[in-house]
């Protein structure tokens, strides 16, 4: 049987006071953290046939190009 956490229970040990922390800013990073991240996670197969990030960029800029000569072979309205 699993034991249930408690999840009023510290963990920390109390050297770690945080409240006496001096110079802490919330967020000092985040906009950084914003602009250079962009995490996407694929499914395993999908990871298998494309296992870097150079291989998946290339697959998605072929695939934008197909989609962009599709669009412009059909003009909307043209049907």
């Amino acid at each position: 049987m699993k034991k249930e956490v408690d999840e009023l229970e510290d963990e920390l040990r109390p050297e770690y006071d945080f409240s006496k922390m001096v110079g802490g800013v919330k967020g000092k990073y985040v906009e950084r953290y914003r602009a250079g991240t962009n995490l996407v996670l694929l499914d395993p197969d999908i990871a298998k046939a494309f296992p870097t990030d150079a291989s998946v960029n290339e697959a998605l800029r072929l695939l934008l190009q197909i989609a962009q000569r599709q669009q412009s072979n059909n003009p909307i309205g043209a049907d």
